[in-house]
């Protein structure tokens, strides 16, 4: 697969380049599709994985080819508009999934083995894990600004 990664700063282009990415783009969502198109050779991409939500929204279906799959899988700009199913056929005949985790986790074995293949990827290194910064417990206010503030990457630990 080719990865193309959206980040909101140029100061991130470079750590997600060192995370593997094959294209970084920084720009504002109003041209986000069609630098998207540029570096795809002008089809779209098969696959959009969008976590940002409503301020993506029309980036991401722009983004994608005929018959391209949308998975919006969180809210982190505000819960995404309602969608008419014309839209997506209008779009290039698209596919929509709104996926949740416990979906897929929702038995104990399930989730045992889940928990499994993570920590192996994990200890063998093919899953990085960073913690970008901490806070005392008693400062979770400010690490949930710092995230909505999108000033944080890697991981974010509150400490007892």
């Amino acid at each position: 697969a080719t990865v193309i990664a959206h980040v909101e700063t140029a100061a991130k282009v470079a750590r997600v380049e060192a995370l593997g990415a094959d294209v970084v783009l920084s720009d504002g969502f109003d041209t986000l599709a069609a630098h998207v198109r540029q570096a795809n050779g002008g089809r779209g991409v098969d696959t959009v994985f969008d976590g940002v939500g409503r301020a993506s929204w029309d980036a991401s279906i722009a983004s994608l080819a005929k018959r391209g799959l949308m998975v919006s899988y969180g809210n982190a700009s505000g819960a995404v508009p309602p969608v008419e199913p014309l839209a997506l056929t209008r779009a290039g005949s698209l596919f929509l999934t709104r996926p949740t985790l416990f979906d897929y986790i929702d038995t104990v074995d399930r989730r045992r083995a889940a928990a499994a293949r993570l920590f192996d990827m994990i200890g063998s290194g093919k899953v990085p894990v960073e913690v970008g910064q901490t806070f005392p417990l008693a400062d979770a206010a400010k690490a949930h600004q710092a995230l909505a503030d999108r000033a944080t990457t890697g991981s974010t630990v509150l400490l007892p």
